[in-house]
């Protein structure tokens, strides 16, 4: 019988060399759950914007690892005490933190489930491979969930800044392009430190944190909330759940046996028993663009025009506003655009609408980023900092948005 080496050593082009630590962590990599990851990007639509953000979850889950095993080394050298089995399970809840994220990321949670995040089925699907695994799991969902008596394990998985963020920020900017995105997350890893059962950044990391800050706020408006980004996942929303209409009128749409089973069913969580979770584990991206090929060809006008858009890359055009838009405007758009189709007002909805986005660097309200301060007393980042900048990175700015087909504008 020939032995496989589980050892393996991956090439990643952010931080070099990512070793996996043991067999363990192979055979969850190797998992269909985990697979599946691959298929899943990791910034959604934004590949429309900027074309070289095709990276995955599957990147990011390896690399929020590999940075995990640098902060438990820092630690253990700063005398924080982690044992064997507290380390695994840290590398097993941050690796399989993303595993619930459905095709393009954040469309599905508003679109084929009734308002399921990913993080719920993160959490299912992490149980289920604790069946699996025969019960090696336990203490990572533990962790995960924040039930372990050591608070600060999960800051490290989930917080504000974690190692979650701190990988995505470095990658997401990495592939965009987007430069005011980078951080130093190896200074920041450095600056760590644990008080009290709380994860700490040592003051003289201060600034790193600043950057981090500062870089979230620009990632977010140049890439997560960029209007073009925005406006084509709000399209795909909308074409999902238009075929999900369109199938529960007993209309049947070519797509993949996973994509039909949630366009046929209505599923909230609660229903997430054994057999949605595998119809909802053989989902992803590929899924989706397969099924809008077929789609732009409908004889549904919404159905087919929306997913044009998206093949096509012609979408709506989207207005960005510090004020609400009138009601009357909207109104207008809705009048014309129906009588020019004749379609009625409310199948105009899809091709019309407003909402806002809102942008919060840092949240006074959440658990703060503390820092360790030289007298070891410890202060929130935005006290103990001298720049105005972290006061004002922590109120949440809005932004007013609407959505309309170009044609209205030519005319």
């Amino acid at each position: 019988m020939s032995q496989i080496n589980k050892l393996k050593i991956l090439n990643d082009p952010i931080y070099g060399f990512i070793t996996l630590p043991n067999t363990l962590l192979y055979d969850l990599i190797q998992h269909p759950y985990f697979q599946r990851l691959r298929r899943i990007s990791q910034m959604g639509m934004s590949y429309l914007v900027y074309p070289g953000a095709h990276h995955t979850r599957f990147h990011h889950a390896l690399g929020c690892m590999h940075i995990m095993q640098k902060a438990i080394e820092v630690l253990r050298f700063k005398g924080v005490s982690i044992s064997e089995d507290e380390e695994n399970a840290l590398f097993i809840a941050i690796l399989l933190h993303d595993i619930g994220h459905g095709p393009f990321s954040h469309a599905m949670e508003h679109s084929i489930v009734e308002n399921v995040n990913h993080e719920s089925i993160s959490l299912l699907l992490m149980e289920k491979l604790n069946e699996e695994f025969e019960g090696k799991l336990a203490l990572a969902i533990q962790i995960f969930k924040g039930d372990y008596h050591r608070k600060f394990m999960l800051q490290l998985i989930s917080s504000q800044l974690d190692m979650d963020r701190m990988d995505y920020l470095k990658r997401d900017s990495f592939y965009t392009g987007v430069a005011e995105g980078n951080i130093n997350s190896d200074r920041l890893i450095q600056m760590m430190n644990v008080v009290d059962d709380v994860l700490v950044i040592e003051e003289k990391g201060i600034y790193s944190v600043e950057k981090f800050l500062m870089a979230r706020r620009l990632m977010y408006w140049q890439a997560y909330l960029h209007k073009t980004s925005l406006v084509a996942e709000l399209i795909l929303t909308k074409v999902l759940k238009r075929a999900k209409e369109l199938t529960q009128k007993g209309i049947i749409l070519p797509c993949s046996k996973p994509l039909l089973f949630f366009m046929q069913n209505k599923v909230e969580l609660y229903d997430f028993d054994s057999i949605v979770l595998n119809e909802f584990s053989q989902l992803d991206d590929y899924d989706v663009i397969s099924a809008l090929k077929n789609w732009q060809h409908n004889e549904d006008f919404i159905l087919s025009s929306l997913s044009k858009m998206i093949i096509n890359r012609d979408l709506l055009k989207v207005k960005l506003s510090s004020e609400k838009f009138p009601i009357e405007e909207i109104q207008q758009l809705l009048d014309r655009f129906s009588k020019e189709n004749a379609i009625s007002q409310q199948d105009a909805h899809y091709f019309i609408f407003k909402g806002k986005i809102k942008n919060q660097a840092y949240s006074k309200e959440a658990e703060p980023i503390r820092i360790l301060k030289k007298d070891k007393t410890i202060e929130d980042v935005v006290e103990a900092s001298d720049q105005l900048n972290l006061k004002a990175l922590s109120k949440s700015v809005i932004k007013y948005y609407i959505c309309f087909p170009k044609q209205l504008l030519e005319k």
